[in-house]
């Protein structure tokens, strides 16, 4: 079985299916790049161990985003063992479920990262006091384009007692012609939010580019290395205080 993340890996996961279909009879080529709308997750399958998907889909309809499309609306599934949720948007599910997910998160033995994001649109005070009863190592939010950042600056509230190196958030740069400025300074807010940036540059075709400059992607390299932005933002600091 052979698992295609990217669009752009295609060509190479064709190549391994003709390679092995010599000497398998049962061959199967298939993935998120193949618009697979996923079925019940089985732990070790495709995945590091410790990671586990809880739910698939998302209720919402982001144009930059293919999760909706390819998995439809939310499904919950049976929840398995692990201690990295890779979830879509697992506050989109039922208070039950995301109450079964963190029963399950407090028996295991590694700390918990929610590599997956959160929606910090359906974040809630009670979400927090479920983050408090576990041992959180790190957790994503997105910051997609501008309009998010009032949903991340109410999150930044709820979430003061955390340390900044346990909130992390996904920025999308580069998408509907953005500026370079732009996106440095969306990059700069989320950091000052109390939050480790990660930026992802936005990408559309299938060699995994989308004739972005160097200048963009330096900017990508630089906010994916929070020793190298940090930096930066320490020596800004009295400006940003102002």
């Amino acid at each position: 079985m052979i698992s295609v993340t990217f669009t752009w890996d295609i060509p190479e996961a064709e190549r391994l299916y003709r390679s092995w279909s010599r000497f398998y009879r049962d061959v199967q080529l298939g993935g998120p790049a193949f618009d697979d709308p996923g079925g019940e997750f089985v732990s070790g399958r495709f995945v590091k161990p410790g990671i586990t998907f809880t739910s698939r889909g998302c209720p919402k309809m982001c144009s930059f985003c293919t999760a909706w499309r390819r998995e439809g609306p939310i499904r919950e599934l049976t929840i398995r063992d692990g201690y990295n949720v890779a979830d879509n948007n697992l506050l989109a599910c039922k208070a039950e479920h995301i109450d079964a997910v963190f029963e399950m998160l407090r028996k295991q033995s590694e700390s918990i990262r929610f590599s997956g994001g959160f929606d910090a649109e359906l974040m809630t005070e009670r979400h927090v006091e479920l983050l408090k009863s576990i041992r959180l190592h790190h957790a994503y939010f997105a910051a997609d384009y501008p309009g998010a950042l009032p949903n991340l600056e109410r999150v930044s509230v709820l979430m003061a007692d955390f340390h900044r190196n346990q909130k992390r958030c996904y920025v999308l740069i580069g998408e509907s012609g953005e500026s370079l400025s732009s996106a440095e300074k969306r990059l700069e807010k989320v950091y000052d939010l109390g939050f480790l940036p990660f930026a992802m540059l936005y990408r559309t075709d299938n060699s995994g580019t989308t004739g972005h400059t160097k200048e963009w992607r330096n900017l990508q390299r630089k906010w994916c290395r929070p020793a190298a932005f940090q930096a930066v933002m320490k020596a800004k600091a009295p400006t940003h205080d102002q």
